[in-house]
């Protein structure tokens, strides 16, 4: 049974004073890398530097590629399988499980994506899709999401079968695509619909937690992710009959829907503090004091709003942890310079807080925009809504002690993730998913989805030595 809200709250302050306050200084690696960290980097290269976008890419070809790093380190055919559907041939996934001594025993379910975001060699200072070591880091679509979770899973069954480790309960891994475009198709809601033994887990380690260093490069915090937002778009539209411009009239369409944006602009959704926000404010107080009273007034019974306020305008991140955020991110308005116009358009995108649902969020924004004219239309299918699954000693304890060990002076401490990731849809399908990697990234996130991703050498090397430490804690036979 989960620990109630304040014993596990009491549990994250426990453990960040156990292995102390205060950021580590991080030292840049100077040693050269082991043997095994160079075998290591092989597979995430050749898993790096197979295009796996949706445009051009096949994460059938990456799945494949990975699955026969997987055979000929000796795991039977039938262990290995790469699950594809016809309709989307390029959209493979792979499904692999090291084989525990307990069958009755729930399995470790290890997850990752292997499609990424599109990448446009003419913006990038390097191509994209090879992978470039330089200063410390590398370069590559992919290099941090999420192939580099997914090369350390590959690579974590391949060090434990070279070992001869026997866990207790089956480890299954599931490298799958399409949790960048889930409104084209996404290979963990269909393995759920027609493979769900590739899925089935008692619980699941996944991407999602972020994990901080601060400008200088020294460790802050190892954050464990419970939970996360739902995404959803919105298309705001309104029309009009139009005319011609020479003859302006009062009813506008784009100055109806700028009005109605206006509007929901000035109308942020309610302060809204949840357990897993809540035990991250009152760890992170202890390790940045400039901002520990509003973070405890903040994760009171009662939220303050102006220490939220306070929060939020230092950075737009706690913003995004306290509330449901919906923003205009597209506009499309007018056919013609010289003529009024029949037609305008919005995107708004929602990341809503776990617990409410899209319909929910439909009804609020047309309250907010307060215009009848402007219909508001869901995009896509809605994902699913579940609660934050539990912090329990069981699943904490083991990340402590492994942070301890790697990180000495680093607390844990929870978080819930701002964007989406494929653990809404097996949270939902009832296999507890949590966001950890070990691996810590700049402030600036390190260029995720955006231009020149990358990630620092000695936190992937590091992030795998961790991963590996974990997954044989959690399944190590008593």
């Amino acid at each position: 049974m989960a620990r109630p809200v304040r014993v596990v709250i009491a549990l994250f302050v426990a453990a960040a004073v156990t292995i102390a306050f205060g950021a580590f200084r991080a030292q840049a690696q100077t040693a050269d890398p082991r043997p095994d960290q160079l075998a290591f980097r092989a597979l995430y290269e050749e898993l790096v530097e197979t295009n796996t976008t949706l445009s051009e890419g096949s994460c059938t070809l990456a799945a494949e590629r990975m699955g026969a790093r997987l055979l000929a380190a000796g795991y039977p055919a039938a262990d290995v399988r790469v699950l594809a559907t016809p309709e989307h041939p390029k959209s493979g996934n792979l499904a692999a499980v090291l084989r525990g001594s307990d069958p009755s025993a729930p399995p470790l379910l290890l997850l990752a994506h292997i499609d990424v975001v599109e990448a446009n060699r003419a913006d990038w200072d390097r191509d994209p899709f090879t992978l470039i070591e330089e200063g410390g880091y590398f370069y590559a679509r992919g290099a941090v999401d999420d192939k580099a979770q997914a090369a350390v899973w590959v690579d974590t069954l391949i060090r434990l079968k070279a070992e001869g480790f026997i866990p207790r309960q089956d480890i299954k891994i599931a490298l799958t695509c399409g949790e960048e475009t889930p409104d084209v198709w996404n290979g963990v809601e269909w393995l759920l619909e027609t493979h769900p033994d590739a899925l089935s887990a008692g619980f699941a380690l996944n991407e999602g937690a972020r994990s901080r260093l601060d400008d200088e490069g020294n460790r802050i915090a190892l954050e464990v992710q419970a939970g996360e937002k739902v995404y959803q778009d919105f298309q705001l539209e309104i029309t009009n009959p139009g005319g011609h411009s020479s003859r302006p009239l009062p009813d506008n369409a784009i100055d109806r829907l700028a009005n109605g944006l206006v509007r929901l602009w000035d109308q942020p959704f309610p302060l809204e503090v949840n357990a897993t926000v809540r035990a991250y404010l009152v760890a992170m107080a202890e390790i940045t004091p400039d901002l520990a009273a509003d973070m405890h007034a903040v994760a009171a019974e009662r939220p303050d709003a102006a220490a939220a306020g306070r929060l939020s305008a230092a950075d737009p991140a706690f913003n995004a942890m306290l509330r449901t955020t919906c923003t205009p991110t597209m506009v499309n308005a007018g056919h013609a310079p010289n003529a009024l116009p029949q037609r305008a358009r919005a995107n708004v995108n929602c990341r809503i807080l776990p617990g409410h649902t899209a319909a929910e969020v439909k009804a609020d924004l047309e309250r907010m925009i307060a215009d009848p004219g402007i219909i508001v239309t869901p995009i896509g299918d809605a994902d699913p809504v579940s609660p934050p699954p539990p912090l329990t000693p069981a699943i904490l304890d083991p990340i402590v002690a492994a942070a301890a060990r790697q990180w000495p002076g680093v607390p844990v401490v929870p978080s819930m993730a701002t964007g989406a990731t494929d653990g809404r849809f097996t949270n939902a399908a009832g296999i507890p998913t949590y966001g950890v990697t070990g691996m810590f990234y700049d402030p600036d996130g390190g260029g995720t989805h955006g231009l020149n991703e990358r990630i620092r050498v000695r936190s992937l090397y590091e992030g795998r030595d961790f991963l590996f430490d974990l997954v044989k804690a959690y399944t190590a036979r008593p």
